[in-house]
């Protein structure tokens, strides 16, 4: 039974597997929180709109598992352009996970989780 992590900043794309849920988010907050600077971007102008950086979404993690057919735990976090990191469960329908008090995205994608 493990999960697997997906990284994904740009067209570079990694995964690794883990043993427990606890471990997927752990190193989703390392890699997330590694890429600092590197994630943030300007305004980009794409078809005829200006997008500001909070608007796009310079890397994501996802953490897929166990399950062979439909994994059943599907959730992550993107890394904004302005470098804010926001937490999500889902795929096709993302929903956002609520922050309370002073947690961390990846703190309240554990307490959502039960990692």
């Amino acid at each position: 039974m493990a999960y697997t992590v997906t990284i994904r900043v740009g067209s570079h794309v990694s995964r690794e597997r883990v043993p427990s849920l606890a471990d997927a988010i752990d190193l989703l907050e390392l890699r997330l929180t590694a890429l600092g600077p590197d994630a943030r971007r300007g305004r980009q102008r794409a078809l005829r709109r200006q997008y500001e950086p909070v608007q796009q979404v310079a890397a994501r993690g996802e953490i897929a598992g166990p399950g062979r057919l439909r994994p059943r735990v599907r959730a992550g976090a993107d890394v904004r352009g302005d470098g804010s990191i926001e937490a999500y469960r889902g795929r096709v329908r993302r929903e956002l996970v609520t922050q309370q008090g002073r947690e961390t995205p990846f703190d309240a994608l554990r307490r959502e989780l039960g990692g």
